[in-house]
C-alpha cells in the first residue's frame, strides 16, 4: 500500500493513452466531493459538492472544492456526472457553472431534479442535462460511462464505470449493500461482478464506514424504533433529518399515518425536496397525512418534519432549541426525534441543541439512546465483499477522513489487491499500462463562500475571526507631531471582549510612551514602525499580565 506523500511536485505531462485522476475534494474530509478524470485532452468530473463549515470557520456559509487546477481548462470539460443528490455531491455545481455555464450535467432523474432549483436560484440556464439510469451506457467525449444502481440513504444513487483507452475506472459514489431497502432497489452486485470479470483497472470506493466492522444495518430496522416513539408520545413530535433523506421521511409519514397524526414540513429545503420527491414518485404520501400548517391539528396529533439534525445555527431545530423560531415554540412534553447521524466535527453543535431542547422540557430521542438512524455507507464487511467480487488491479479509497481512507486501504490489501493508493485532495494519480501511481500534486485548498463573497476569505481572515471571538480586541491610538515627533495625544487604549477594567492598562501607558520616545529619538518616524513598537509593547504586557493574546490594532496619527 503506497502511503501519502508529504511533499509532491507538479505532475509531469500526461502520456498519450494514459488516464489521470485528480481528487479536488472528499479525500481527507466528509464533504465537497469532486474528482476529475482526464483522458485524450478532455476532462470528466464526478460530483461537485460542498462541505459545511465547522466551529473553526466563523462566518463561513459553505466550503467549495478548489476549481483552480482546472480553471484554465474549463472548455475541455465534457460533463459533470453526479452520483446522487446529497449536498456534499451536488451543492458545488452552481458555483462551477458560474465559471462556464454550459457544462453538461449527467445524473439520475431525482438527482437532476434536486439540482434544478439550485441552478434557478443562481440564474443559470445554459447547462444541458442528461438523465441516466442504471444499465445505461453513454459516451461523453472520450469517456464511455456505464451507470450501475447502488443503494444509499437517498433514492436513485448510481455508481459509474468510466471506460477509456487506458482502462476501466469504477467509482462507487456513496453506497451500501442494504438487502431489504425500503424502495426495493438494491446495489447491483451482478453488474459489479460483470465489470470485475471484464477487468477493473482502478476502483474508487466509499471509505466513510471502513472502520466499522460487519455490515451496515438495513433501513428497515429503524422502523420499529420510530413506531415506538410515535406510540409513546403524548404531545407534539418534531423529527429532525436531512432534507434529502427521503427514505427517512417515508418512514415518518408511514408512522404518522398508522398513529393518526398529521405531518407538516418545516424548513424551505425540506418543503422543496419532499415536493420534488413526491412529484417524481419517490415519496409516497398517505392521503390526508401531509398538511400545510403546523397547527392544522391539536398538538398530540401533529408531527413536524424539520431540518437541523446537525446543529446548524440557522436551521429550524437549532432555532427551536433556543426559542428563536418564529413559528414553532416547543413545550415541556414535546418529543424531538433526531433521525440522523453525527457528522464528524458537528458533535458539539448537536449536543448543544440536545441540551437546549432538554432544558425546555422536551424528550429527545437520538442515535445515542435509540435505533433511530442507520448509515448510508458500506461497512468493512461490505467493502471486503466488493473487493472480492470486483478484484480490481488498483484501488483508490475516496470519500472519507484520513483514518477512513487508511482503513479502507487496509481492507483492500487484505483481499489481495495488488496496488492500493492513499491520496489526499490535489494528488495526481496516473493510470498507465494498467498500473496506477501518484505522480505529483496540484495546489488545492478550501474555497470559502461568505455571503456573496466566493474565495475572497482566506485562512488568515478566519484566524483573525477566531482571535476576535476567543481573545478579544484592543485598539491603541497616539497622535504625534509630524515635524519633531513629539507625542501630542495619547496613547488611548480601548478594549472589547476582555473582562478587565480600564485601570488594568494604567501601568503600561508610561512604558508605551517610553518605547515610542526612544524609537523616535533613534530616528524612527515612519508610522508603520511606530505602530509595531506599540503592538510589541502592549502585546507583551497583555500576554504576561492577562494571559491573553487579543487582536491589537495600533494607530499612529501625524498632526
Amino acid at each position: 500500500m503506497s502511503h501519502m506523500h508529504t511533499e509532491l511536485s507538479a505532475p509531469p505531462a500526461l502520456p498519450e493513452g494514459a488516464l489521470r485522476v485528480i481528487p479536488l475534494g472528499g479525500l481527507g474530509e466528509i464533504g465537497r466531493n469532486m474528482t476529475v478524470f482526464e483522458f485524450g485532452g478532455k476532462l470528466l468530473i464526478v460530483d461537485c459538492g460542498v462541505l459545511f463549515p465547522e466551529e473553526h470557520h466563523p462566518g463561513v456559509d459553505l466550503i467549495l472544492p478548489d476549481f483552480g487546477p482546472i480553471r484554465d481548462r474549463l472548455d475541455d470539460i465534457v460533463g459533470i456526472v453526479l452520483t446522487h443528490g446529497h449536498e456534499d455531491h451536488i451543492g458545488g455545481v452552481p458555483y462551477l457553472l458560474r465559471e462556464r455555464g454550459n457544462i453538461p450535467i449527467i445524473g439520475s432523474r431525482l438527482t437532476l431534479a434536486l439540482v434544478e432549483p439550485k441552478l434557478k436560484e443562481h440564474k443559470l440556464k445554459e447547462a444541458p442535462t442528461f438523465v441516466v439510469a442504471e444499465g445505461d451506457i453513454e459516451t461523453f467525449g472520450p469517456f464511455e460511462c456505464e451507470f450501475v444502481a447502488v443503494n444509499h440513504s437517498i433514492p436513485d444513487a448510481l455508481a459509474v464505470a468510466i471506460k477509456t483507452g487506458a482502462g476501466v475506472a469504477l467509482h462507487t459514489g456513496d453506497f451500501k449493500m442494504d438487502q431489504l431497502p425500503l424502495d426495493g432497489r438494491i446495489t447491483d452486485l451482478r453488474a459489479f461482478a460483470r465489470l470485475g470479470e471484464a477487468g477493473v483497472d482502478l476502483f474508487l470506493t466509499d471509505s466513510t464506514n471502513a472502520e466499522v466492522p460487519g455490515f451496515t444495518v438495513s433501513e428497515r430496522n429503524i422502523v420499529p424504533a420510530i413506531d415506538a416513539v410515535f406510540a409513546t408520545s403524548t404531545k407534539r413530535i418534531i423529527v429532525a433529518s436531512f432534507a434529502s433523506h427521503i427514505h427517512r421521511v417515508q418512514a415518518v409519514l408511514d408512522a404518522a399515518h398508522k398513529h393518526g397524526r398529521k405531518v407538516a414540513y418545516v424548513g424551505r429545503s425540506m418543503v422543496r425536496n419532499m415536493q420534488i420527491a413526491r412529484e417524481l414518485g419517490y415519496l409516497h404520501v398517505p392521503d390526508g397525512v401531509v398538511v400545510d400548517k403546523i397547527d392544522a391539528a391539536p398538538p398530540h396529533k401533529m408531527v413536524l418534519m424539520s431540518t437541523g439534525s446537525q446543529g446548524e445555527p440557522m436551521a429550524a431545530l437549532s432555532r427551536m432549541a433556543n426559542n428563536s423560531h418564529q413559528q414553532v415554540s416547543l413545550e415541556p412534553g414535546d418529543t424531538v426525534l433526531m433521525a440522523s447521524s453525527l457528522i464528524p466535527g458537528n458533535e458539539n453543535a448537536i449536543y448543544r441543541v440536545i441540551d437546549g431542547l432538554t432544558k425546555i422540557g422536551a424528550r429527545v430521542v437520538h442515535k445515542g439512546n435509540a435505533l433511530v438512524h442507520v448509515s448510508g455507507h458500506a461497512s468493512a464487511g461490505e467493502l471486503l465483499y466488493c473487493y472480492n467480487i470486483v478484484q480490481p488491479t488498483n484501488v483508490l479509497p475516496v470519500h472519507g477522513e484520513i483514518r477512513h481512507l487508511h482503513a479502507n486501504g487496509a481492507l483492500a490489501t487484505q483481499t489481495g489487491v495488488p496496488n492500493v493508493l492513499l491520496a489526499e485532495d490535489g494528488y495526481v494519480i496516473d493510470l498507465i499500462d494498467g498500473h496506477a501511481a501518484i505522480t505529483g500534486a496540484v495546489d488545492c485548498g478550501y474555497v470559502y463562500v461568505d455571503g456573496s463573497s466566493i474565495g475572497d476569505v482566506t485562512d488568515t481572515d478566519l484566524k483573525d475571526r477566531r482571535t476576535l471571538g476567543e481573545e478579544g480586541f484592543v485598539s491603541i491610538v497616539v497622535v504625534i507631531d509630524s515635524t519633531n515627533g513629539e507625542i501630542l495625544s495619547g496613547p488611548e487604549i480601548h478594549a472589547r471582549g476582555i473582562a478587565e477594567e480600564e485601570s488594568a492598562f494604567d501601568e503600561i501607558y508610561p512604558k508605551i510612551v517610553q518605547a515610542l520616545e526612544q524609537s523616535i529619538a533613534d530616528g524612527a518616524r515612519d508610522t508603520a514602525q511606530l505602530q509595531q513598537v506599540m503592538r510589541r509593547v502592549l502585546g507583551s504586557y497583555l500576554g504576561r499580565r492577562l494571559r491573553r493574546r487579543p487582536m491589537i490594532l495600533p494607530v499612529v496619527i501625524e498632526a
